[in-house]
């Protein structure tokens, strides 16, 4: 963990409370729009840059701890968020979408450390993170086509251009500059990738910081009802730490496989689904700021989780 991944809260809290206080000034809230989208995709081309897809068939290795992850995160974990935000955010339709869309989408880099933490099956962790990146990629937009059919009126035209400019389009040339580099393989690995690995988090802040700037005083009005997440965000995580658990011990998993698959199904992939609902629903800032909330509650959710498993493997080996 770099020094900018140890100060990752603080650095999204920064870019919030800098967003706040630019958007005081005329020039910056009617300006800061146009930056949003650029930071957003510079930042998914680095995430995207670091993924290599050549270890993809790792994954398939272990057929069943594959099979298992990517029926909970891509099955059990949609309908689970779609029926939490049914029960506590029915009467806030912004923030029950904001809610399915940060919760439908994997983690593909912060959920490694924590694996790391809890001495989890590392190898088998990074093996399915190709996979959990494509598949999220490929269904965002039936999620968003099945979900916020029933919340707002947005065509599946819509939807895919969407995706395509700030999914498909970062993703493609990063995998294009992975094959024009192939030959020069010092300068992917050494310079490239560890670059945008470490800008990553501040090209996030930017985003972060001109949306805030763009729609301050439209936030600012509508603050508390950020705290009508809290509930339904942390039963969330419970149930998926229990299901990973239940599910673990039923297919005899060992302590190290059931880490990989707690952590695997708990963390939450919040920079793409923001990507997402920015272009989306631009008018709309309560969306996307249920996904610049969501990870300052689940990154000290995950760290708990990690010492939590750690205590049950000290329990194991006496």
């Amino acid at each position: 963990m770099n020094v900018l991944e140890k100060f990752q809260t603080v650095i999204i809290l920064t870019a919030v409370g800098l967003g706040l206080l630019l958007g005081q000034f005329t020039f910056f809230e009617q300006n800061a729009a146009f930056f949003i989208i650029p930071f957003l995709l510079l930042m998914l081309y680095g995430l995207f840059l670091a993924i290599p897809l050549k270890d993809f068939k790792e994954a398939f290795k272990n057929i069943r701890f594959l099979s298992t992850s990517t029926i909970i995160n891509f099955v059990w974990t949609p309908l689970l968020a779609w029926s939490l935000g049914a029960i506590f955010l029915a009467d806030y339709p912004a923030l029950w979408l904001g809610f399915i869309m940060f919760m439908v989408t994997p983690c593909t880099d912060w959920y490694l450390i924590f694996t790391k933490i809890a001495k989890g099956n590392m190898s088998l962790s990074t093996s399915v993170l190709p996979i959990n990146l494509i598949l999220q990629v490929l269904l965002i937009p039936v999620y968003l086509f099945i979900f916020v059919g029933t919340m707002e009126s947005v065509s599946l035209s819509t939807i895919i251009e969407s995706v395509v400019l700030v999914l498909v389009l970062p993703f493609a040339i990063a995998q294009l500059s992975r094959y024009f580099l192939k030959n020069k393989q010092t300068v992917l690995n050494d310079k490239l990738i560890p670059f945008f690995s470490s800008a990553q988090i501040i090209f996030l802040a930017l985003a972060i910081t001109a949306m805030f700037t763009s729609e301050g005083s439209y936030l600012m009005n509508n603050l508390g009802v950020i705290s009508l997440l809290l509930i339904p965000v942390l039963l969330f995580f419970v149930i998926n730490f229990v299901v990973a658990q239940t599910v673990g011990k039923a297919l005899k998993f060992s302590y190290e496989d059931t880490v990989s698959l707690s952590l695997t199904i708990i963390a939450r992939n919040s920079p793409i689904a923001l990507a997402i609902v920015i272009a989306l629903f631009p008018d709309q800032p309560l969306i996307a700021l249920v996904l610049v909330i969501g990870p300052l509650i689940e990154l000290p959710i995950l760290a708990i989780v990690s010492r939590i498993l750690l205590s049950f493997r000290g329990k194991r080996r006496k």
